[in-house]
């Protein structure tokens, strides 16, 4: 083991023991897990060992249906990447599994553990934590203080206890060592004394990461990692992303990123309309039709100026069937108005 308790070999842990082949991963070789599922790659395909799994789960906002998952399983040990167009549905599932948002219906577990009807503070002292697209540090403690929050059943949090410090000041100097470890890791420990309002966008990404892991957590769930991370901390977000799966931690996050998602992810669940549209290895995935209608529609190469006849060209099939589709939709529009007469 090195200083930072990263395996040496550099070999992801593996729950299922299965095979696995290095694939260039940044500027480092990782590992990617295979064999993760139990029959084909199709949406809710059983896992070999999942951590998660979720049913029937439905969330409804007035007349919108946000989510309508029938089945999924993510699986253990492993980075497994939630992806999917604006508005389809990820961040609520997120919110969903972690107790921050309650569904309509539907049941789920974690590690054989239902979590039906249990608030968030349980769920993340279970051992299944988040961070947020938009960073949660509290601006004006410092970066150390953010760090300890972190930590649970801390003797202090009693009000009986706080005013007693030989209760609580030796577990707190090791929870005050064990977050200067992880700053030291997350490349944070001069920023130690600094307010949290101080950091930069990427920064605040890599603190919400490192706080999370002051829990010891089994799963850890990343909304949109990178978004608004300087360039210049990406690969350092990536690194610290693979650390996780090096450590024997599950990773489940949600990314745009197709180009992170293909060198990280051991497997990706695609999202559309609130639904499950594709499952697999994302070498699979992103050649999936379903993937490719989903992000960029599934006439993407037709000229519409041609279609609309605004330039001059010829119909090929494509553009022939999209404009039987636009004449289906006039008429079934044109027929509920009618009906509504």
């Amino acid at each position: 083991m090195s200083s930072n308790g990263i395996p040496e070999n550099g070999t992801a842990h593996d729950a299922a023991d299965v095979p696995v082949e290095v694939t260039p991963t940044g500027s480092i070789r990782r590992p990617k897990a295979q064999g993760l599922a139990k029959g084909e790659n199709v949406p809710g395909v059983a896992k070999v060992d999942p951590i998660l799994i979720a049913d029937n789960i439905t969330r409804r906002f007035g007349g919108l249906t946000a989510v309508d998952v029938d089945h999924v399983e993510v699986p253990r040990g492993v980075i497994t990447a939630l992806i999917g167009p604006n508005g389809a549905g990820k961040t609520t599932l997120f919110n969903l599994l972690c107790g921050f948002d309650k569904p309509n219906s539907g049941t789920w577990s974690f590690d054989g553990k239902s979590l039906s009807g249990i608030p968030s503070f349980k769920v993340a002292r279970m051992g299944q934590v988040r961070t947020f697209q938009l960073t949660k540090a509290l601006s004006l403690l410092t970066v150390l203080e953010n760090m300890k929050l972190g930590a649970t059943s801390q003797k202090g949090e009693k009000l009986w206890a706080s005013v007693i410090p030989a209760i609580w000041r030796k577990q707190d100097n090791e929870i005050e060592e064990k977050a200067q470890g992880l700053l030291a890791r997350f490349k944070l420990d001069a920023k130690a004394e600094d307010y949290a309002a101080s950091l930069s966008g990427g920064q605040r990404k890599l603190l919400e990461m490192a706080r999370a892991l002051m829990s010891d957590p089994t799963l850890v769930m990343l909304d949109e990692p990178m978004a608004g991370v300087n360039p210049a901390l990406t690969e350092s977000l990536l690194d610290h992303i693979l650390d996780l799966k090096d450590l024997g931690m599950t990773v489940l996050f949600v990314e745009h990123d197709m180009h992170m998602v293909r060198h990280i992810a051991d497997w990706v669940i695609v999202m559309a309309e609130g639904r499950i549209v594709a499952e697999g290895p994302p070498e699979t995935v992103m050649h999936d039709q379903a993937v490719i209608d989903a992000y960029l529609g599934s006439h993407q190469d037709v000229d519409l100026g041609v279609v609309t006849g605004r330039v001059e060209g010829e119909l090929d099939a494509s553009a022939e069937e999209l404009l039987e589709e636009i004449k289906e939709a006039e008429e079934a529009s044109i027929a509920d108005a009618e009906e509504g007469k």
